[in-house]
């Protein structure tokens, strides 16, 4: 299957189920809630390492807000409710609170379930006693004393259980124009709603793969797709590849996931890539695959793949 002339491997993207929370920081300006969100959001490409990935979802208007001023939407990502409430304290309070004129709330709603993080709650306490509880609906927020006014924070975060690791892989024969390619792939993915890209301006130049020949890592540099390793270990790479660029793409639900990918797909099929693929390890790491040829045959643009592909909407 080709998109745009350029070949689609046909295999799988291979993502794994972790907890989710979407917070919503507004300040006085535009600016210093982009501050704030980028603070927030730094070492967090991917929790082999970090204690979260997290990463700008999108901008939004004053009067989508619930204070009435600019904010952004962040998105974060652990393997538990825990691990992921301990990462937002920690990065709430040290980046959000501390950044001028900054508020924070919350951006999914609480679940059936009733779970929840709590954040403001256990930050109110550097208030030392001055914190005051406001209470509008079912809603709590907390007012902590700071110098330049208050910081206010919602008591309670929702949660979901998101999707994570998912990934496209794009090949090339030269870096520049490979890295210009999976720009534009990761330019038209941030359009999508619910997603965040959560390496480097959105791309993974090591991407890696599970275990390595020293017991106390974790992962290791990915050899199948090591244009430099080629002959010395199996490849997956064609012999005109020097360049290899990952994107990977972590969402509130397997269709946000799963648009994405496919935004990607479509935006990265240039004249400069020579295929397209996706990782995976044969079904073993995670529970969600996102077949590359599947996805595409669902959403056929029948302008975009060759005639033997097409197949009618489901």
């Amino acid at each position: 299957m080709q998109v745009n002339g350029v070949p689609i491997v046909d295999t799988f993207a291979e993502a794994f189920p972790m907890a989710g929370a979407r917070l919503i920081v507004t300040a006085e300006t535009a600016q210093w809630a982009e501050i704030a969100a980028r603070e927030m959001t730094g070492y967090a490409s991917s929790v082999i390492s970090c204690d979260a990935e997290a990463g700008i979802e999108r901008m939004i208007s004053p009067d989508e807000t619930p204070d009435g001023r600019p904010g952004v939407a962040i998105l974060a990502f652990a393997f538990s409710r825990e691990q992921l409430e301990k990462a937002l304290v920690k990065r709430v309070g040290q980046c959000v609170m501390t950044c001028p004129t900054t508020a924070c709330y919350n951006g999914l709603p609480i679940g059936p379930d009733g779970k929840s993080l709590t954040i403001g709650g256990k930050l109110r306490y550097f208030g030392d006693g001055w914190q005051i509880s406001k209470k509008l609906g079912d809603r709590r927020f907390w007012r902590v004393p700071v110098m330049d006014g208050e910081f206010t924070c919602e008591d309670q975060f929702g949660s979901v259980k998101g999707v994570a690791g998912g990934n496209l892989i794009l090949l090339g024969t030269e870096p520049r124009s490979t890295l210009n390619a999976t720009e534009i792939a990761v330019e038209a993915m941030r359009k999508i709603p619910g997603v965040i890209l959560p390496f480097p301006g959105g791309i993974a130049r090591s991407g890696s793969k599970v275990g390595s020949k020293y017991k106390a890592l974790l992962a290791s540099t990915n050899t199948a797709y090591a244009p430099m390793l080629r002959g010395l270990v199996p490849t997956e790479l064609p012999i005109e590849v020097r360049c290899v660029y990952e994107i990977v793409i972590d969402g509130l639900t397997l269709h946000d996931v799963e648009e994405a990918t496919l935004a990607g797909l479509r935006a990265g099929a240039l004249p400069e890539i020579v295929a397209i693929t996706a990782g995976n390890y044969g079904g073993k790491l995670g529970p969600f695959h996102l077949h590359l040829h599947e996805l595409l045959k669902r959403n056929a643009d029948v302008s975009n793949i060759s005639p033997s592909d097409r197949s009618p909407r489901p």
